[in-house]
């Protein structure tokens, strides 16, 4: 089973298969890619807001560190996530919430070895998204 299939599987059954779940997969592939930095700009992000334990369990190939819904809008800031909120066409703590189950997720499988490899980010991203939406 290649990463693309790891990553396609676990989102599937984290979020089970809603056009609302895929949409959110969506958009969390376009925050990765449009963050300055790219994923590691974003786990960055985390580290810098004091974050960093989830941030490093989620690269790691060990169990991930949960994240609240408060601490995904804390980190990622109000206005980022009342602009996916909006995008989706949910409230607020419904985005965060749905952030926040999916995040830890993704990035642990775009990181299957433990580190952060832009390279392999950006494929199995730009895989993702053409098996989910299109």
């Amino acid at each position: 089973m290649g990463l693309l299939d790891q990553i396609a599987g676990a989102l599937s059954q984290q979020l089970g298969g809603s056009a609302q779940a895929n949409q959110l997969t969506q958009l969390v592939t376009n925050l990765i890619n449009s963050h300055p930095g790219g994923l590691q700009g974003l786990v960055q992000q985390f580290t810098q807001a004091g974050f960093a334990e989830h941030a490093q369990s989620w690269v790691s190939t060990g169990k991930n560190l949960p994240i609240s819904a408060d601490q995904i809008t804390q980190v990622l800031g109000s206005g980022k996530v009342q602009e996916i909120a909006k995008q989706l066409g949910i409230g607020q703590a419904d985005a965060a919430g749905g952030l926040a189950n999916l995040l830890p997720h993704v990035v642990d499988h775009l990181t299957p070895n433990g580190a952060v490899q832009d390279d392999m980010v950006q494929q199995g991203l730009s895989l993702l998204k053409g098996k989910l939406f299109g």
